[in-house]
């Protein structure tokens, strides 16, 4: 008897912040909504807090983010620090162009991955799914 497909898992994208550019994450939900994520926008201009009682209300396995440049150091410890308070484990990306002095700070922060310009759709859904695999 065969098995039934398995969903990924459920994405949520959030715009951080004063973010009104969503064009990356309309173009990463239309990727992963294609490799039968389920993706669900919170919209534009999200405070952190918001973000993670969200995830948490919709029981998302992964969480990407898009914020402006410069703010990101701050914003990515706000949401990690909303997650932890609500002892939350997901997997926080950012999605974004980013200094390479940046990366270090992103993952030592906690970020589980960033999603750059550019980036593969082969290459994004694995990293998205090795993530929700293991926070499951």
């Amino acid at each position: 008897m065969p098995l039934a497909p398995v969903t990924p898992g459920r994405l949520l994208l959030a715009n951080v912040g004063l973010d009104g550019f969503d064009r990356g994450l309309k173009a990463l939900a239309r990727r992963l909504g294609d490799a039968g994520f389920e993706c669900i926008s919170t919209g534009l201009f999200q405070q952190p807090r918001a973000v993670a009682q969200a995830a948490v209300d919709q029981r998302a396995d992964a969480i990407a983010v898009s914020m402006p440049s410069g703010a990101h150091p701050t914003l990515v410890h706000m949401l990690i620090h909303e997650l932890w308070s609500r002892e939350a484990d997901i997997p926080v990306f950012v999605v974004g162009a980013f200094a390479p002095r940046d990366l270090a700070a992103l993952a030592a922060a906690g970020v589980a991955g960033v999603v750059a310009p550019g980036s593969g759709a082969p290459q994004t859904v694995a990293q998205f799914a090795s993530a929700v695999r293991y926070s499951a």
